[in-house]
């Protein structure tokens, strides 16, 4: 029933509990008396019982109330730090740092992590259908995948990713598919969505049965991966069947749509390559920069032109990301197949030679790694920064400024690695606070997974989504709503749940709430709803679908806060 129900057998438990206001289904809660973890002390949600006076006592003494990884005492600082008529000001600064968070996620995702898969891919030589479901997938997915895996790993925040990973699913087939409707009605790809539909209903099906039967077995993790590797083949399979039959006209062309712009397109419709501004930066005679001068170029996050053209709201939310930004590049490659040399900045290549690694021991398992001392003497992060400095020395020395060495994509691998271990350490800490603030408020994990987690890692899809649509690319983003969330809960679960089977085969699930079965069953429903719906509109979606779209996660939404809040509940036998 509680949130640190911890197994101390051979099987791992991971408890979808909610606070000690909801019982579990089936059970009744015990009148008086302070609820037991399992043996292993109170219940952390207790602590708002409590006398005000004892909070701080409390949260040093129980150790259920200890996070799990992160670099900061979330409950340490609310309850013990700030005195309680200062909980107001504590609340409000962990939700702007809660902001912060998603806004780093978001940076780290789009600009490093996604560039990096992408000429990974290229440097395969994989074809662009097997680059979209695999390492494009990922690039989108990795915040909440990475969430997913985290919470996974702490038995009291298993019902953050189950809720994140639903919660995001019922937003994004209802919502976002929904706005896609209503900005831009479009006629749908049969094939592609009868497709894709078909195999998230599958995924949500598995996570329903793993959920009654309470356990998932290694075998079934590996199910969870083996059928998005499936996936990945059907599509691919798919593709070259489409293709083959478009070559000998067994296929009447699909409705049109315009072609994506190219760079060098957008930025001449942007007036860039015009005499406003191309003519204004161009150099009079070509000359060599120096390394100085490369160095302090690629370490500035800020392109005055396009700060020139953009509105006072854009430059506000740039002020924000900066930081971020800068911290980023002084630690993550990037390399960049689209430009001629690959984004090859010798000075700062080599420092990432040295930053990059000294980031990875630093921020795995929350510096446990990077602190140890070899001997007793010699910490790692000390051997790391030797060995680093050595290597950025040599390749400085080997290579020139102007063109890239023949390893080069070697730092693709190295932006990669490094951007995961920012994105971890981001995820980590956004798990921590959630469960924080789910203590302060008294709500479950799984009602803060399916709003806060599942909004704050949606809402970079649902502009870029939307944005495509009124682009007119309503077709393209439509798919994408589908495609993603399959890589999200095949992924975000299958590997979650084996990464926790670390001394046993077999990891248990207690949905001990019923919103989690509320949670479920909404999802299979808004599936069963497009796939019944979409066809016999012959897949020409209107402004119709969208609204029944969205008027139906409202209607989830609403249901879910009240199962939450005890209005609706079930009666004890």
């Amino acid at each position: 029933m509680g949130q640190g129900a911890v197994g101390q057998g051979a099987v791992g438990v991971l408890s979808l509990a909610g606070p000690p206001l909801l019982p579990a289904l089936g059970h009744t809660i015990s009148p008086g008396g302070d609820a037991l973890s399992h043996g292993r002390g109170m219940d952390c949600w207790e602590v708002r019982k409590r006398n005000s006076s004892e909070w701080c006592r409390f949260i040093q003494s129980n150790p259920d109330c200890r996070l799990e990884g992160g670099f900061l005492d979330y409950l340490g600082g609310v309850f013990c730090v700030f005195p309680p008529r200062l909980l107001p000001l504590a609340v409000t600064l962990y939700a702007l740092w809660l902001l912060y968070l998603f806004i780093i996620l978001g940076v780290t995702a789009e600009k490093f992590f996604c560039p990096n898969l992408s000429a990974i891919s290229t440097n395969l030589k994989l074809s662009h259908n097997v680059a979209g479901v695999t390492f494009l997938a990922f690039g989108n997915g990795a915040p909440d995948v990475f969430s997913a895996v985290v919470a996974f790993s702490d038995p009291r925040t298993a019902g953050l990713a189950i809720g994140a990973v639903f919660g995001a699913g019922v937003f994004v087939t209802t919502v976002v598919a929904g706005g896609i409707a209503l900005v831009k009605p479009f006629t749908a790809a049969s094939r592609p969505f009868l497709r894709d539909v078909i195999f998230y209903m599958v995924a949500v099906f598995l996570t329903f049965m793993v959920l009654y039967f309470g356990r998932i077995t290694l075998g079934e993790a590996l199910g969870y991966l083996g059928l998005y590797i499936f996936y990945v083949f059907t599509v691919v399979l798919c593709t070259w069947i489409h293709q083959r039959q478009r070559r000998e006209g067994l296929v009447p062309p699909s409705p049109w749509e315009p072609e994506m712009p190219t760079d060098a397109e957008e930025q001449e419709s942007l007036g860039t390559n015009s005499g406003d501004y191309g003519e204004e930066y161009r150099p009079l005679l070509p000359s060599r920069e120096t390394s100085l001068h490369i160095l302090t170029s690629a370490l500035s996050p800020l392109d005055y032109r396009k700060w020139r053209r953009k509105p006072w709201y854009w430059r506000l939310f740039k002020v924000f990301k900066v930081p971020v930004e800068l911290v980023l590049l002084l630690t993550v490659p990037v390399v960049d197949p689209d430009k001629d040399d690959l984004n090859w900045k010798r000075p700062l290549n080599c420092l990432h030679i040295l930053t990059s690694p000294l980031l990875c021991v630093l921020t795995l398992k929350s510096g446990t790694y990077g602190l140890y001392q070899i001997q007793g003497v010699f910490p790692v992060w000390g051997l790391v920064t030797l060995v680093g400095f050595v290597l950025a020395t040599i390749i400085f020395i080997t290579t020139s400024n102007e063109e890239p060495p023949k390893y080069h994509c070697v730092f693709a691998f190295l932006g990669f690695l490094a951007s995961a271990m920012w994105i971890n350490a981001a995820a980590t800490e956004l798990v921590n606070i959630l469960r924080t603030l789910g203590i302060i408020f008294q709500l479950s994990n799984t009602v803060l997974g399916l709003t806060l987690l599942a909004w704050g890692n949606s809402i970079g899809d649902t502009f870029s989504d939307l944005t495509m649509a009124r682009q007119g690319y309503p077709r393209m983003a439509f798919s994408a709503c589908f495609g993603g969330i399959i890589f999200n809960i095949l992924v975000g679960v299958g590997l979650g749940c084996l990464l926790q089977m670390t001394s046993s085969q077999v990891v248990k699930l207690e949905p001990d709430s019923l919103l989690v079965w509320i949670l479920a069953g909404a999802l299979g429903l808004s599936l069963v709803f497009s796939f019944v719906s979409v066809p016999a509109q012959c897949f020409q979606l209107g402004k119709a679908y969208g609204v029944c779209l969205i008027l139906y996660y409202l209607a989830f939404l609403c249901l879910a806060l009240l199962t939450e809040f005890r209005v609706i509940h079930l009666s004890a036998a």
